[in-house]
């Protein structure tokens, strides 16, 4: 099977996967959680461009993840916007959110910028505990669901699946045009890039911004997903899980994260009453992954399509000519 052929294999048995999921399962929670991993997905999906492309480790995305949740409240809640307007009034305040923290940020080391993005996330979660006045604080506040057919979990199932899918198309074809190769240079080596007239800030600053919006489409799924949300819900924790969820997936690829949000996901409803140990779990399963898959899921694929499509070659054998031989030798002795 060649390389062309198992690419739209692969996408397929995940869509068809996506597709029947409604009809596999008849529980109502199940379908919950595979909405969640779909508004995890979404974010994941461009975080991954950020962390696994251009290799800028940010962990502070739970902090757009809140600001786009709480936007989506106030504006379709308090404001009694259409929830669609909401959503995407949440992810372009994101954006430019994201634009302002990227314009000084991106500037430093990679160290320096994880800690940066790290600082945020702590400062988002503090104003929505302190600022009652705006987020009600630890009371919280409802979150609205979206009109017909998207209020019941079927339907808000199959806006997440359609919003996820088209975040997918989209960053992988970013992944695999010119944008993709840039950023990967610019991964490996920001003078080998700079050589080629890849423009290195530029980049980066972009790739932000266009995490920060979907960080803050994803926010106001997940508001409706929960129905109700505190600043409890942004913790830190969650945006170390990202970030884990794409060194398990596997950086530099667009399928491996999705396996790696799929499983950290499903890990406390998996381990029901050892929920608790949630955090032991994703330390243990990373800790796996690194000694065993360095690469990720993403490479165990990879390594598993390159097996398929590799051609069995036919065992040839070379004789020597050697009536050929014989003649050449006697002409040289005459």
């Amino acid at each position: 099977m060649t390389h062309t052929r198992i690419k739209p294999v692969v996408v397929g048995l995940f869509a068809l996967l996506a597709v029947a999921l409604p009809w596999m399962t008849g529980n109502v929670y199940y379908l919950h959680v595979a909405t969640l991993i779909g508004v995890y997905w979404v974010l994941i999906a461009t975080l991954n461009l950020l962390v696994g492309f251009t290799g800028q480790l940010s962990v502070g995305h739970v902090g757009l993840l809140a600001i786009g949740a709480y936007a989506f409240c106030l504006l379709a809640g308090g404001q009694g916007w259409n929830p669609f307007l909401a959503l995407l009034a949440g992810g372009a305040i994101c954006a430019v959110i994201g634009l302002l923290l990227g314009l000084p940020s991106l500037r430093l080391p990679g160290f320096y910028f994880a800690m940066a993005t790290l600082a945020f996330g702590l400062i988002v979660s503090e104003l929505a505990l302190a600022e009652q006045w705006l987020t009600n604080g630890s009371v919280g506040m409802p979150a609205p669901s979206f009109p017909a057919p998207f209020d019941t979990p079927g339907g808000f199932y199959w806006l997440v699946l359609g919003i996820a899918g088209l975040v997918t198309w989209m960053t992988a074809n970013l992944a695999r045009l010119m944008w993709g190769r840039a950023m990967v240079a610019l991964r490996d080596s920001t003078v080998a890039a700079s050589s080629v007239a890849v423009p290195i800030y530029r980049t980066k600053l972009i790739v932000f911004v266009f995490s920060g919006f979907t960080a803050g489409i994803a926010g106001g799924l997940y508001a409706t997903s929960q129905t109700y949300i505190t600043p409890d819900a942004f913790i830190v924790n969650l945006g170390i899980y990202f970030f884990v969820a794409i060194i398990i997936g596997g950086r530099g690829v667009i399928i491996g994260p999705f396996i790696g949000a799929a499983v950290l996901a499903a890990i406390p409803e998996l381990v029901g009453p050892l929920a608790k140990y949630g955090t032991f779990f994703y330390g243990l399963i990373l800790l796996i992954v690194v000694l065993v898959l360095p690469g990720g899921f993403g490479e165990l694929i990879a390594t598993l399509a390159a097996k398929l499509r590799r051609e069995p070659q036919s065992a040839t054998s070379i004789e020597p000519d050697l009536p050929s031989l014989r003649n050449a030798v006697r002409g040289q002795k005459a």
